[in-house]
């Protein structure tokens, strides 16, 4: 491919000769302020690095579950969806199922995790994150929450 004179880059001071139609912009319009949704999504130390500590969310428990076979999926995501945020991510096999429950839905969250805590690759996040001895202690904790609840209730 050979090269005219014409091919030159300008020079700083000369103005340019074309200007592509703003129909055939590559790039969508992105809003300045990011949606609710988006917020949500945020890993929880880059949340707080790009907002201080202006927004501190309440202690929480997230279930992330996959599609599974059988009968208790579908009440699996009725449960989900009561939760105080619920939210569907990936497609296909990647495609996985979050919930996130404060501790005043603990008999919900326990109701849902009886559904899909058998399911293997069931995720339980602390303050969304993945901690050790999630399942082992802090589930056994807000279980206790329950019973104290029912205690005082008598």
């Amino acid at each position: 491919m050979s090269s005219s004179p014409t091919d030159k880059p300008p020079k700083d001071d000369e103005p340019l000769e074309y200007r592509p139609s703003d129909r055939f912009w590559p790039y969508v319009d992105v809003p300045e302020v990011p949606s609710d949704d988006e917020l949500a999504l945020l890993d929880p130390d880059l949340r707080r690095a790009l907002f201080g500590d202006e927004t501190e969310r309440p202690f929480s428990v997230t279930l992330v579950f996959p599609v599974f076979e059988g009968k208790n999926f579908d009440r699996a995501v009725e449960l989900a969806q009561t939760a105080t945020e619920y939210r569907i991510t990936g497609t296909g096999a990647a495609q996985r199922h979050r919930a996130r429950f404060l501790p005043t839905q603990a008999v919900d969250l326990r109701a849902l995790f009886e559904l899909v805590g058998p399911v293997e690759s069931c995720e339980v996040l602390i303050d969304d994150r993945a901690i050790p001895y999630a399942r082992e202690l802090w589930l056994p904790l807000i279980w206790f929450l329950i019973h104290l609840g029912r205690l005082r209730s008598t």
